[in-house]
């Protein structure tokens, strides 16, 4: 159901968008009217959230029922607690995935909007949208008076024009939902220091869900569905040697060390040294020892004259069984998204990159190893146009079939062959926007109605 405007994007960025879900493979496939209305429904479902929260069970450490049971038991607290008195304690196990729990979203809601407002910027306002209190960073305006106890109403700045520190906006906003200020004003925007905690507790979200802050942290992980579908199409097996290659934050990482039950090891390689840390600290949380995190650019990753006696990157050839290339990409993606203010270069920068990663993981992986590549946005130029040109460039790469296969098939239009756009795995959420009613089961509205997303599986020959 829609209520929120379509995601706002340059116009370049549009008509880019359009051509891609408009090709002639597509069109030719399924005609004008039906290409169009699917082009559509995705720049509708962008800026809505999933209707499903994800979480991801440690059943390395616990069977699953018994995750179920304490999670439900903590998540009844939330219901005793609440001020709203009406979050859903439904948890429902994937039937197909083993470690994914799913938990209904409640919404959109009829919730009555209040004359004190207060702004937050447009990522705030989407983490509000999946179950999220507002943290205080993410204020950028409230009323002149605005005190610790006042009912507010909170809006998402869609275009990211508003102030920070303004008292009032009246640019392109969105309305999320109702809650309480726990801070003053004078202390969010007149303080010499930075402030951290909540700063407005939602009690009437738009669209409400459970909160996991700080609720069985070992125990279970957010995650999007389709990422922890990643782990499982990987495939690891005890005792191997798993290749992270862009791993920050570290959720699919710690995920293949527990499907490997924490025997192996896992090496981890993010250039980015501040997301280091916190690979470190979910694999700490997690009660995982298999995993080694480095800083290293990964494009770098592999070197036919390594240094002798080095246990770190570079690498030498062939020195993984497996490798997981969740590449960085334009994150097209991702919901709910209101706006997105990238140009189309800055769009379509991604694609040398994530080929330089590819070859450098191809070099790393070993005779009859397991590559998957994965991205969280819909473009071909960064999805069945990377396979395309892998297949080409490296003829010893074959696709495999993926287990669990819940999303849709690849997109045509880079020149696949329809056996091999049946071999990839694309979550594409228009094809069931607007007929994924709360009448279907659980599970089969979350296979459909998920973030974008697309995974490949290819076996070195």
């Amino acid at each position: 159901m829609s209520i929120f405007p379509r995601i706002s994007l340059k116009p370049e960025v549009a008509d880019y968008l359009r051509s891609v879900f408009l090709n002639k493979e597509v069109l030719a496939a399924v005609g004008d009217q039906e290409a169009e209305c699917r082009f559509q429904k995705l720049l509708a479902c962008l800026s809505h959230p999933p209707s499903h929260t994800c979480i991801r069970a440690s059943t390395h450490l616990a069977p699953l029922e018994d995750i179920r049971h304490k999670l439900a038991e903590e998540l009844e607290k939330q219901m005793c607690s609440s001020p709203a008195g009406e979050v859903s304690a439904q948890i429902v196990p994937h039937p197909r995935v083993p470690d994914a729990l799913l938990l209904p979203v409640d919404g959109p809601r009829p919730v009555k909007q209040l004359s004190s407002e207060v702004v937050v910027g447009a990522q705030c306002g989407s983490a509000v949208l999946r179950g999220a209190h507002v943290f205080v960073p993410g204020i950028l305006a409230s009323p002149k008076y605005m005190k610790a106890g006042d009912a507010v109403s909170v809006l998402s700045d869609t275009e990211g024009r508003c102030t920070r520190g303004a008292t009032s906006f009246q640019g392109n906003r969105v309305f999320v939902g109702n809650g309480i200020a726990e801070i003053d004003r004078s202390a969010i925007f007149c303080s010499d220091e930075p402030v951290k905690g909540i700063g407005v507790r939602m009690v009437e979200p738009l669209y409400q869900s459970p909160s996991f802050d700080g609720v069985l942290p070992d125990m279970a992980f957010l995650q999007n569905l389709p990422s922890v579908v990643v782990g499982h199409v990987l495939g690891p097996r005890p005792g191997e040697r798993i290749l992270d290659m862009c791993a920050a934050p570290g959720g699919k990482t710690c995920h293949i060390a527990a499907l490997m039950r924490d025997q192996g090891e896992v090496v981890a390689l993010d250039r980015i040294r501040n997301k280091i840390d916190r690979i470190r600290q979910n694999a700490q949380m997690l009660h995982l020892r298999s995993i080694t995190v480095y800083c290293f650019d990964g494009t770098r990753a592999v070197s036919s004259d390594p240094t002798p006696g080095a246990e770190g990157p570079p690498f030498p050839p062939e020195s993984f069984d497996r490798v997981l290339l969740d590449a960085p990409c334009s994150g097209l993606g991702q919901r709910p998204s209101m706006s997105c203010t990238w140009s189309l270069k800055e769009i379509c920068s991604y694609q040398p990159l994530q080929r330089k990663l590819f070859q450098a993981a191809v070099r790393l992986l070993k005779k009859g190893g397991v590559l998957v590549y994965s991205t969280c946005t819909v473009t071909l130029s960064e999805n069945e146009e990377q396979v395309a040109w892998a297949l080409q460039t490296f003829p010893f790469l074959t696709l495999q079939p993926q287990e669990p296969h819940i999303g849709a098939e690849g997109m045509p239009g880079a020149g696949l062959s329809p056996e091999q756009l049946r071999l990839l795995q694309r979550f594409s959420p228009e094809l069931t926007w607007d007929e994924t009613g709360t009448a279907a089961p659980l599970p089969r509205r979350a296979d459909g109605d998920t973030i974008g997303f697309f995974i490949a599986k290819f076996l070195k020959n």
